[in-house]
């Protein structure tokens, strides 16, 4: 057998035994992660563990933490869940070793500095239980003597001479040149086994990301940009690597990840020594061999698996900087809306709600397609009923449609904004259980037009019945790790809906279930109740919901909101454990605390310095003084309807050099698209977003967002459209 490597295992149980932990306390090394003290994140991990969520604890407990806020409380759970999976595998890697008498001192320290999954599976990958190799079947022919005597360089023969009684054609050695070959491969395993970390090393900093077309593949057009594609892999975008991901995926590319080839095996061979004996040709053979067949290959894979970790993180959170744009989107509020999911056979199907989001009536009216429009019956409905806004499906249709609508608002003589609202999402809701209870004696297809509606009333309140990676606002969302991104995405959605708080008396349980501390059970639970007893008339009232208890109560109640009721607080973000603190401070101005809330100018006399104790800081002090000042204050912005150009309906009506006004539907690390009216989305690279440099295109625009654009081409074979937001 082959000697083994310094301090080698000499049997089960053999190296030092790797306790998780052993590094730093777990404390310490999320504070490393997170750049924060370790204080802070003992405080922040000792009340998510006694069942406190984040946005309470960034909103009411910033006293205990230090000030953390929530992304910086998110950024801690998530190492703290991070390093924990990371430790068990941790455990479960080195107890395998351990049994297989694989465990040396080196290996015990190399595993327990490993500070990420890839670089710990890395490590074992040598180790694992696998197929039978090259080198089983030479040490099956008992050639690791000849093997070792290569290696260690210690008898100064011709290799012919010492593989010469090796030979055995019963054991599979047929000759001389079979031993030296079962010889290499023994050779080649302990090289690989011993100097992968360095291989890595050099192709994680030198490797070139490389892509080549198969011409022959289905798809070879959609990835012609990437036909003779090289980049450095430690320069290639995250979005790029996607691509060419997708490519691969699509069988349209053929990708590598590979150094250059002949410096990486000097790099090699100066690591082994080898010195000037019979046997250095032999030890350079193997040496060539284990980098090509063994080395290399593991290292593309484990750098291209970390790789495509960090281009997940990042495409994540592209989709979240989205999703909550779309989410903290202005509502039109409680208005009359006439939602109009667009079709050119069926017709368009029309459904006008209430300002409650009601459904008031519904119908299907001919607006698109090649059938003669039923202008005249829109412009009597529009007459008689008079809704406040029209939200119009952006979908195959959507155009013509907008445009007899608008043209039938203006036979009215009215000003009623017609909106074209994003259809993404709108026929996942339709066809859910959420929509059938919600709206049951409606089909599909009219659940959607009021789903279009009500969107616009208010888009938190609708888009929180959508599962979210279903609205369409993500970068390669598809190709990213599904669990992490239902993770993220439900973080989102959970800040915003407790960010701008919830009616406890006309929230939806969908809504309801993003509030901290009450998930979706509990949501449905409350919303039972509310039909059963009636409104709550105060937040202490969910008290009495089964199920419901203090802790809860103590998570929940600072994110709803009861309107007029017996008490004002409860309209406010002040939580109700503040409430004898507000009554301290009406008392010392010689108001009541109705006579407070919503009393600017006598907010304005109070002096925090007279309230500050150990439990309550001057960040509390400051949030406490704007909820009583605009008690219950929506934090998204106002309504503004867009405006599209009444002259450009297809991609044919573009021309370069055209000033338009277009609504951004998706932001990327690229980029972002516009919809112009058009029915296909222009692309504002990141070097046209402004004049000046934008290191994020989210730093400039968001989704929902009107910009003024201007078109650089039109690509009318390819439908693509390049615009520009730079000099306007």
């Amino acid at each position: 057998m082959i000697a083994p490597s310094e301090g080698g295992a000499q049997g089960p149980g053999a190296g030092v035994a790797y306790a998780p932990g052993m590094s730093a306390d777990l404390s310490v090394r999320i504070a490393r992660r997170t750049d924060v003290s370790p204080r802070q994140v003992e405080a922040a991990l000792e009340l998510l563990g006694d069942g406190a969520t984040v946005l309470f604890v960034a909103r009411y407990r910033r006293e205990r933490t230090g000030g953390l806020d929530e992304v910086q409380l998110r950024a801690i759970a998530e190492q703290q869940r991070s390093l924990l999976e990371i430790d068990a595998r941790r455990s479960a890697i080195v107890e395998t070793m351990r049994r297989q008498g694989q465990l040396t001192p080196e290996r015990s320290a190399a595993l327990a500095t490993a500070e990420t999954r890839s670089e710990l599976e890395a490590l074992y990958a040598p180790f694992k239980r696998r197929r039978k190799t090259r080198a089983d079947v030479a040490r099956e022919r008992g050639l690791d003597p000849l093997a070792a005597q290569i290696w260690n360089q210690d008898r100064p023969v011709e290799p012919g001479v010492a593989a010469r009684a090796f030979v055995d054609p019963e054991r599979g050695v047929p000759d001389v040149a079979a031993a030296l070959a079962g010889a290499r491969d023994l050779i080649a395993e302990r090289i690989s086994t011993d100097h992968s970390p360095m291989i890595r090393q050099i192709v994680r900093q030198r490797g070139v990301l490389s892509a080549r077309l198969r011409p022959d593949a289905d798809d070879a057009d959609r990835f012609q940009d990437y036909a003779d594609y090289q980049e450095p892999i430690g320069r290639v975008p995250s979005h790029r690597y996607l691509a060419v991901c997708r490519g691969e995926a699509a069988g349209a590319l053929t990708v590598s990840v590979r150094p250059d080839p002949e410096r990486t095996l000097q790099r090699l061979l100066s690591q082994l020594r080898i010195g000037r004996t019979p046997f250095a040709e032999q030890l350079k053979l193997a040496a060539a061999d284990a980098l090509k067949r063994l080395m290399l290959p593991a290292a593309e894979r484990a750098v291209r698996s970390a790789r495509k970790e960090h281009a997940d993180a990042e495409a994540i959170e592209v989709f979240a900087a989205n999703l909550e744009a779309l989410l903290l989107a202005a509502p039109l509020g409680p208005r009359s809306v006439l939602g109009i999911d667009p079709g050119l056979r069926t017709g368009c199907k029309c459904a006008l709600i209430a300002s409650t989001g009601a459904v008031l009536s519904h119908r299907v009216l001919a607006l698109a397609g090649r059938r003669e429009p039923e202008r005249d019956a829109l412009i009597q409905w529009l007459r008689s009923d008079q809704p406040e806004a029209i939200a119009v499906g952006n979908g195959t249709g959507g155009r013509e449609a907008l445009a007899v609508v608008r043209g039938a608002v203006r036979a009215t003589g009215s000003d009623t904004p017609v909106i074209a609202i994003s259809e993404s999402g709108a026929s996942v809701y339709s066809a859910s259980e959420v929509a059938r209870v919600e709206l049951p004696s409606l089909d599909l297809t009219l659940r959607s037009a009021v789903h279009l509606a009500r969107r616009l009333q208010d888009p938190l309140s609708e888009l929180v019945k959508v599962p979210p990676a279903s609205i369409g606002v993500g970068q390669y969302q598809h190709d990213v790790e599904p669990a992490a991104l239902q993770r993220r995405l439900h973080q989102v959605v959970e800040s915003c809906v407790n960010r701008v708080g919830v009616d406890l008396n006309t929230a939806s349980a969908q809504l309801l279930g993003y509030v901290a501390g009450i998930g979706p059970k509990l949501a449905a639970t409350i919303v039972a109740h509310r039909e059963a007893h009636g409104r709550f008339d105060s937040r202490r009232a969910l008290s009495r919901v089964r199920g419901l208890g203090p802790k809860t109560f103590e998570q929940c109640a600072g994110f709803v909101r009861v309107y007029d009721g017996a008490d004002p607080l409860d309209a406010s973000g002040v939580h109700p454990e503040r409430s004898a603190l507000v009554a301290r401070m009406a008392a010392d101005l010689g108001l009541t605390v109705e006579q407070l809330v919503g009393n600017a100018e006598a907010v304005e006399r109070l002096e925090p310095s007279r309230y500050l104790d150990e439990a309550t800081g001057r960040a509390t002090l400051d949030d406490i003084a704007r909820e009583l000042a605009r008690p219950g204050r929506d934090p998204r912005d106002a309504f503004e309807p867009p405006a599209f150009r009444d002259d450009v309906h297809s991609i044919e009506d573009l021309a370069e050099g055209m000033v338009l006004e277009g609504i951004v539907t998706n932001v990327t690390a690229f980029g972002a698209f516009v919809d112009l009216g058009v029915h296909q989305d222009g692309l504002i690279h990141i070097s046209e977003l402004a004049d000046r440099f934008v290191p994020s295109p989210h730093d400039v625009v968001s989704p929902g967002q009107a910009i003024q654009v201007r078109v650089l081409g039109v690509d009318l074979q390819r439908k693509r459209i390049s615009l520009s937001a730079r000099w306007i």
